[in-house]
């Protein structure tokens, strides 16, 4: 007879926080080590790290490290990916770092793009893709180095009117190129299988290692997941990821849990996961990425931490409650503070826009010694910042 659905185990916000906490290795300091080395473990555990282009503060990957790797230098980031070739950019729920042990699992999408197209780039015809894989064969090149284009309308608004940027970028999606390098966010490409020192891609993951990697994922770098939570902004994986689960579950790898809050929404974890339920270091004050993995899933965010993060880059100055680009404050493992900076590299200064307290800060004391706490971290924000 099959067995019979485990009953949910409760458990509490604070726990589950504290679980999400040690998952995305923000409860100790320097979890992963320096150097460039350090970066590779660190992409390695999270999964993948967000690149933005906003750059009114530190970008978000940089940052995202940061908040991980209190030596943490732009050159680490350089050096993972041009140099030791321990990290690749490709899209996860966004443009990211990936960790090239787990281009494998990209492959089908690539191989995919090749046969199909891509809709960003219906554009783009065969002559434009000849172009740039024949100035690639010869050497790395960015956009700058093609100065000939003749420009077209744009389709979209985010789109380039360069037609070999369009090409490139399709080559990229497509893995017949990668990006070796990136400065500031100014993109080199080289051929993908000269970047590696490849004959050929690694064989391609099938359809369920692929979901079996989606699902270890979420479990390494958030502990306590939902569907939502291994499937962000990826839907339609969601039907087989469920199925992954419930086998999982049915041989007691998985337990389901039952969160404050959560209503029907069902979530999952490792039954050791739940065991080992450690409080981490003490003292620690993270100021963090609004593309952060613990911001960036708004609704997760708001079920474990009781805060719901607005990010208003894109709305207008007039109804922004936080301001253009707040970052999340967490102090001992709440999330109590909002500060919109912005960097002011002329001055050589990071400006602080407005002040909020949001959470518990909004609720109750300490108020002056978490502020004391939280302007000794932006005197070590603003060194970072500001560094070369």
């Amino acid at each position: 007879m099959p067995r019979k659905p485990a009953d949910p185990i409760p458990v509490s916000n604070a726990a589950a926080r504290r679980i999400w906490l040690r998952a995305q290795r923000l409860d100790v300091r320097a979890p992963f080590g320096e150097g460039a080395q350090g970066v590779a473990d660190a992409v390695a555990h999270l999964g993948y790290v967000q690149i933005d282009t906003i750059n009114v503060i530190e970008r978000s990957h940089h940052h995202i490290l940061f908040s991980r790797m209190p030596g943490y230098r732009r050159e680490h980031l350089k050096h993972a990916q041009s140099r030791d070739k321990s990290v690749f950019e490709y899209w996860t729920h966004a443009l990211a770092y990936v960790p090239a042990a787990d281009l494998r699992f990209f492959v089908p999408d690539m191989k995919y793009y090749r046969s199909n197209g891509h809709a960003w780039f219906a554009t783009v015809t065969p002559a434009d893709m000849r172009k740039v894989m024949r100035l690639a064969k010869a050497g790395p090149l960015s956009i700058r180095d093609i100065d000939d284009d003749v420009l077209r309308e744009k389709d979209h608004e985010w789109a380039s009117r360069k037609p070999s940027k369009r090409a490139l970028q399709l080559a990229f999606y497509e893995g017949r190129l990668t990006i070796s390098e990136r400065t500031g966010m100014l993109k080199t490409y080289d051929l993908t299988l000269r970047h590696f020192g490849w004959d050929r891609l690694p064989k391609a993951a099938t359809t369920l290692e692929k979901i079996a990697y989606l699902l270890d994922r979420a479990l390494r770098s958030q502990g306590i997941v939902s569907l939502d939570s291994i499937c962000h902004l990826d839907a339609p994986s969601k039907a087989a990821v469920r199925k992954l689960i419930e086998a999982r579950t049915r041989r007691g790898e998985l337990v389901p849990v039952a969160l404050d809050g959560s209503g029907k929404q069902e979530h999952w974890a490792a039954p050791a996961t739940l065991q080992d339920d450690g409080a981490g270091e003490s003292g620690l004050v993270h100021i963090l990425s609004p593309f952060d993995p613990l911001i960036i899933q708004r609704k997760r965010t708001k079920l474990f931490f009781g805060y719901d993060h607005r990010f208003e880059a894109y709305v207008p100055k007039e109804k922004r409650q936080l301001g253009y680009f707040a970052l999340p404050v967490l102090v001992d493992g709440e999330i109590v503070a909002a500060l919109d900076l912005k960097t002011d590299r002329q001055s050589r200064k990071v400006l602080m826009q407005k002040w909020n307290w949001v959470g518990d800060g909004a609720r109750k004391a300490p108020r002056k010694e978490w502020k004391r706490r939280i302007e000794e971290e932006l005197g070590r924000f603003e060194r970072f910042q500001l560094g070369d």
